[in-house]
């Protein structure tokens, strides 16, 4: 370089992302909420058939982010048969009810072992493995959503079940994060605590309460029983989805959603919650 010709700037190092000490994109994760918020109060009060529209996209990325956290392990998943199964499964549930849902998942668990013959010999128990694993895990869980929406009052009873369950993730992120210091399960997930899950417990207790008692003119001491059932399920959910993505030696099943990661990131405690809270308010409540 000549001494008339002037040396380049510096590069202006990018502002980095803020997060929160637990790890979080805080702007953009309170964004999506929000934007997903909108969605599904907006299906529920217009149409409620339309929440089903969002119920089956959401079984169809889950499945397709399973299928790609599970290639980075070496497992195919058969994707197609787990896919249009899926749907026919959370449909049945809403229009027909449990038994068509069970059955749904039998057929979709059987055509995805044969699809998989194509393939092959090796590794065929693992895939096999993983198709009605998923099956179970998204679709299966997912159609007791749709079992929820089926009901006479069944718009309510899928706030409720949101409520409940967002309050268990909002209750103990929020707790964890001040008062976390003794881990719950270090190994499989760091960052939750025994504070965080009481924080959430008096949330979901709190809400199930207050939301079965004025949404649903049920008896005051359900919802609390649904906040108990939903805290221990909703971690529980959250727990399980960490062990599959540490063994798979994945951080986010996806980054589909801003802040969040994968929709499966957001789906963990939902869909271990469906189940138990249509059972409880089928059955005590409707």
């Amino acid at each position: 370089m000549s001494s008339s010709e002037t040396p380049p700037a510096p590069a202006t190092p990018a502002p980095p992302v803020k997060t929160s000490r637990a790890g979080r994109n805080l702007p953009a994760a309170i964004a999506s909420g929000v934007v997903l918020a909108v969605a599904i109060i907006a299906s529920l009060v217009f149409w409620k058939p339309a929440f089903m529209i969002i119920v089956v996209a959401a079984v169809l990325v889950a499945v397709w982010e399973l299928g790609h956290a599970f290639g980075t392990g070496e497992i195919r998943l058969t994707r197609e048969p787990v896919m249009a199964g899926g749907v026919v499964m959370v449909l049945a549930a809403y229009f027909f009810g449990a038994p068509a849902l069970v059955t749904a998942t039998a057929v979709t668990a059987l055509v995805s072992m044969l699809w998989r013959l194509r393939g092959g010999v090796a590794g065929y128990v693992m895939d096999a493995t993983a198709a009605v694993f998923t099956t179970v895990y998204v679709p299966f869980l997912g159609g007791f959503v749709a079992l929820l929406l089926a009901e006479e009052r069944g718009a309510l009873a899928i706030v409720t079940f949101i409520l409940v369950t967002t309050a268990s993730d909002i209750g103990g992120y929020a707790v964890g994060v001040l008062f976390g210091k003794h881990p719950m399960a270090p190994v499989i997930s760091p960052k939750k605590s025994w504070e965080g899950f009481a924080g959430s417990a008096v949330s979901c207790v709190v809400v199930g309460w207050l939301a079965v008692d004025f949404l649903l003119d049920g008896r005051w001491w359900v919802g609390v029983l649904l906040g108990l059932i939903g805290v221990v399920m909703a971690t529980l959910g959250d727990l399980c989805e960490s062990v599959i993505k540490r063994d798979l030696g994945i951080k986010d099943m996806s980054q589909i959603i801003p802040g969040h990661g994968g929709l499966m990131d957001r789906l963990d405690s939902l869909l271990a919650t469906a189940a138990p809270t249509w059972l409880l308010l089928h059955y005590l409540v409707f």
